[in-house]
């Protein structure tokens, strides 16, 4: 049997891998199976849990709006997280947790073979690009292989803890609608 993502998602749905299954739901990703750009946030949040959707909390409805500014619909897009499922409390994902829900991230990067992959965050970044900070590394491009380029930004949920990043999320996804037009 092929592999594809809607067999690939089945397979993850009854997978038990993390010990965070045992208390939260699911949250695969969606989005066009044949995405040229790729958002990977770092996991879900409560919104996310209840719904079994990445993105449709408030950093969601923000990350909406900035795909819109440079003319991109979540339908155009991937959107999925580094771990699968929400952590307690929605605290930080651990490393652990990270590495037990990696292999699902690759499978879905194979399948897709997006061009550009957007990590959103210090905790996608890391697995992209180990050696910089999201500070140092945001609204840049950063070749990842000959086919695939990097283009970290901050999470949209940064900007709402804290609103003077709300412009350089914008300046960010300014700079990646410039860098995508290149790539046509």
């Amino acid at each position: 049997m092929e592999l594809t993502l809607p067999s690939l998602e089945t397979q993850f749905k009854s997978w038990k891998g993390c010990p965070l299954s045992e208390k939260a739901n699911p949250v695969f990703g969606e989005g066009a199976e044949a995405a040229s750009i790729m958002f990977v946030g770092e996991a879900p949040g409560e919104q996310e849990d209840k719904t079994g959707r990445p993105f449709v909390g408030a950093a969601g409805k923000f990350l909406d709006e900035l795909l819109t500014s440079i003319n991109l619909k979540r339908e155009d897009v991937y959107i999925t997280n580094v771990v699968k499922y929400r952590p307690p409390e929605n605290r930080e994902p651990t490393d652990l947790e990270k590495e037990q829900c990696m292999p699902w991230l690759k499978l879905q990067i194979s399948l897709i073979k997006p061009r550009v992959i957007v990590p959103l965050g210090r905790h996608a970044l890391g697995h992209f690009l180990s050696k910089t900070t999201i500070s140092n590394a945001h609204g840049k491009p950063h070749k990842l292989t000959d086919g695939v380029t990097v283009f970290p930004i901050y999470h949209p949920a940064a900007a709402l803890h804290n609103g003077g990043l709300r412009q350089a999320l914008y300046d960010d996804f300014k700079a990646l609608g410039e860098f995508l037009k290149g790539l046509e």
